[in-house]
């Protein structure tokens, strides 16, 4: 639902905000007040093409914004787009400079036109004189039908996405052959050379240290056999001195038991020296300054670095990197088979969106044919003698595949005897258009043949103009459906007529004043007196009386 509407410096509004309510919100006031101007903002707001021409004389930039209710469709655009949810609302706000240029904000986040764009189906559907036709485009006519026949396209979608994920498997495979086979002689090779390697994770550090040892031998013996001596062997090792300390302290244990524990401490020291001693001096025994066996380990730290610089930065990436050329050359040994198995999956997703879009084509001719008739009929109470009918053509080939089906739906109209059936936008004006609209609406949420399974729609429905050329019991019945189609959605339309004011939820009055020299125009919500003289100004003019008063508030109560 559209809960307010605010505009600065757009046009003759200096600085304008209406909060709409829930229902049916009339706008009404004298021919010229700028009752469309709020209509032509909104659909600014929901993506229109802005123009320089809306910035009001003498400002900088024009602004118009708008809060609407959330709904689950929204939030997901706004998240595919990377735009932050703001609780239970959504807030629309576009600048157009005097430049120019202009800038779009969702949620006082930077945005585009594209997301407005995106946003609009969910948020609000604008009949406006310039609009009609661009917003009732073909996908919005099949989303209508699918809506009064209560159908559901998973189904076929689902179908679709299986259709479309085997046949880019196969398009890839069968388009990448010649280069698959280019590289064929590529991998054999990459392959045979690392399983030449023999390779085995690590062996590229343990050989390194066995290479630092080998290149360093002498130095090792010596450090290792220096520290023996020094720890065990010399006169003046450290063991000496610990075995005479040791006597020393056990001497002293025997009369005081203060150091017997220090006495074992000591020969603890004692063997824990005579161990490192020991390993130093098996340390040196065993360094076997062989150069054979270091020119060996060059050599395969020489082949390590060379496939290490080609494949990985290590043994372990390059035997994944050999794993995957594996299985590379395996794919292309098992080609035929896996063709014929893409092939087979593709005939049988053939199949299965052939049969769900077969039948969602058959149901939704079936749903055409009811709610052609159900609108001509509504149509025809609104001042139109017309025949009219909803068109769903099956485009069956592969081209004409889309995930909600393979139909085109055009509604058709003739407005005159004897001409042919013509798309709406080839026939009707902007006022037949709304009004046409109006009745598409009423029957959909009216005479849906599923009313149970139907998708809510939670969009505002804009109707500018909708009375044009209409008058008395045409009028009254244009109310009527306003009414009956505002109670399940929010809709916002401008009137001329008081048959329809009458029936408002919310009536608003625009009004033109002069300030300062310069022409300004406000908004207001009237009460239940002002909203009956403003009925009672649409019945007799610019004169009020008594029995126009009368009148209107006749009509309001017959409203209700």
């Amino acid at each position: 639902m559209l809960v307010e509407l605010r505009a600065e410096n757009y046009a003759v509004i200096d600085h304008a905000i209406a909060v709409f309510g829930p229902g049916l919100n009339l706008l009404t006031g004298e021919t010229g007040a700028g009752k469309s101007i709020l209509v032509d903002a909104l659909a600014l707001l929901m993506g229109g093409k802005s123009s320089v021409e809306v910035v009001r004389h003498g400002a900088d930039k024009a602004v118009v914004a708008c809060v609407f209710e959330s709904t689950a469709g929204a939030e997901a655009i706004l998240e595919e787009n990377g735009i932050d949810a703001d609780g239970n609302e959504i807030i629309l706000r576009r600048e157009i400079l005097s430049t120019g240029k202009g800038r779009v904000f969702v949620n006082n986040q930077p945005a585009t036109v594209a997301v407005l764009k995106l946003l609009a189906p969910e948020l609000a559907l604008v009949h406006a004189q310039s609009e009609t036709l661009s917003s009732f485009d073909q996908a919005q006519q099949r989303i209508l039908l699918d809506r009064f026949g209560g159908l559901s396209t998973e189904a076929v979608g689902a179908a679709y996405a299986r259709w479309r994920s085997a046949a880019t498997k196969l398009e890839e495979m069968v388009e990448g052959e010649q280069d698959r086979l280019r590289m064929v002689d590529l991998w054999s090779y990459q392959s045979k050379e690392i399983e030449a390697a023999h390779l085995v994770a690590g062996e590229d550090e343990t050989l390194e240290t066995e290479k630092r040892v080998l290149a360093n031998a002498e130095k090792l013996y010596a450090a290792a056999m220096g520290a023996f001596e020094q720890l065990y062997e010399g006169g003046t090792s450290a063991e000496v001195a610990l075995r005479a300390a040791a006597r020393n302290v056990e001497e002293l244990a025997r009369y005081d038991g203060r150091f017997a524990e220090a006495a074992q401490q000591l020969e603890s020291a004692r063997a824990t020296l005579g161990d490192l001693s020991a390993s130093l001096r098996d340390y040196a025994e065993g360094i076997n300054a062989s150069p054979e066996r270091l020119a060996e380990i060059e050599d395969r730290l020489a082949v390590l670095d060379r496939l290490k610089r080609k494949y990985g930065k290590t043994v372990a990436e390059v035997m994944e990197f050999g794993a995957d050329v594996a299985l590379k050359l395996a794919e292309v040994e098992d080609r035929d088979e896996l063709l014929e198995a893409l092939r087979a999956e593709l005939d049988r997703a053939v199949t299965d969106y052939r049969a769900a879009a077969g039948k969602l084509h058959e149901e939704r001719k079936g749903a055409a044919a009811i709610l052609a008739k159900l609108a001509e009929e509504q149509i025809n109470s609104l001042a139109m003698k017309v025949r009219f009918e909803v068109a769903v053509t099956a485009a069956e080939g592969q081209t004409g595949w889309t995930s909600t089906g393979w139909d085109e739906v055009q509604c058709h109209i003739a407005t005159n005897p004897g001409e042919p059936l013509k798309p709406l936008h080839e026939i009707a004006s902007g006022g037949e258009m709304s009004r046409v609209m109006l009745a598409l609406k009423v029957s959909v949420e009216e005479g849906a043949v599923k009313p149970k399974t139907k998708t809510p729609t939670p969009r505002t429905l804009v109707f500018d103009e909708i009375d044009i050329g209409i008058g008395g019991r045409a009028a009254e019945a244009v109310g009527q459906k306003l009414k009956s189609l505002s109670r399940g959605q929010q809709v916002l339309c401008v009137t001329h007529l008081p048959q329809i004011a009458a029936f408002a939820d919310q009536h608003f009055v625009v009004e033109k004043r002069e300030a300062d020299g310069r022409t300004k125009m406000q908004i207001r919500l009237l009460d239940d007196r002002a909203r009956m003289h403003e009925v009672a100004r649409m019945v007799s003019g610019a004169k009020v009386t008594e029995t126009s008063l009368q009148h209107a508030a006749q009509m309001i109560a017959g409203s209700r």
